[in-house]
């Protein structure tokens, strides 16, 4: 498939909880969706309030289809130990538009550079077991206009191709909105002409994100 700038992504829509002990130093995950930097901020702000005793809030973020902005914090741990192997996790799940904090109440044992790694990361991948996600397309909403002769054939051709119809309205003609992956628009689009004679009515209403089914290999 021809790349665009248009990706499919897997978006958060639910964050979860988790907690590790490590040597007596307790580890606390918390994620969140967030739509931009700024609602990142204000939830990195509240956890650093809620857990305001605690020794490091350390922070990572990634925002957009294609992991435009992103954003770590150490928060006072050695460099390199806490932020960004959770950027890498969140990175690596392939999930946009996700904050993830995690706090850290200090046991009294040093746990050592690889140590403070597998414990901020490994606390951060039990958060995500729990987070609901869906998977969003990039795609255009095309509404279908035909005559009730060429219906079957267009139905036919949508199962085929797997469409998803959004609507349809049975009148003295039939209207049919569907929506259509970017990367088979003009295919689609090109078959439903030839099969219809060229008689359809083909009208482009919008070109947006939109949810598709969890397949059952995901990794969420």
């Amino acid at each position: 498939m021809e790349h665009t700038e248009y990706d499919n992504f897997i978006l958060l829509t639910k964050g979860a909880e988790a907690e590790l002990v490590e040597k007596k130093s307790r580890f606390i995950a918390t994620v969140r969706p967030v739509a931009s930097e700024e609602e990142a901020a204000a939830f990195i702000d509240e956890m650093k309030k809620k857990y305001y005793d605690a020794r490091h809030n350390c922070s990572a973020f990634v925002i957009g289809s294609r992991a435009q902005l992103t954003r770590s914090s150490d928060d006072g741990e050695p460099g390199g130990t806490a932020g960004r192997p959770m950027l890498e996790v969140l990175l690596g799940s392939e999930i946009r538009n996700i904050a993830a904090v995690v706090t850290r109440y200090f046991g009294g044992t040093l746990l050592g550079t690889g140590g403070l790694v597998r414990a901020y990361s490994g606390v951060l991948r039990k958060a995500l077991e729990d987070c609901e996600t869906v998977r969003q397309q990039f795609g255009v909403r095309l509404r279908i206009g035909t005559d009730y002769n060429s219906v079957g054939k267009i139905q036919h051709l949508l199962a085929a191709r797997h469409i998803q119809t959004v609507d349809c309205a049975y009148t003295e003609n039939v209207s049919i909105t569907v929506v259509i992956p970017i990367e088979d628009y003009d295919s689609v689009c090109r078959e439903l002409t030839e099969i219809t004679s060229a008689q359809a009515a083909l009208e482009e209403l919008e070109r947006l994100y939109y949810r598709v089914e969890e397949h059952a290999d995901s990794n969420m």
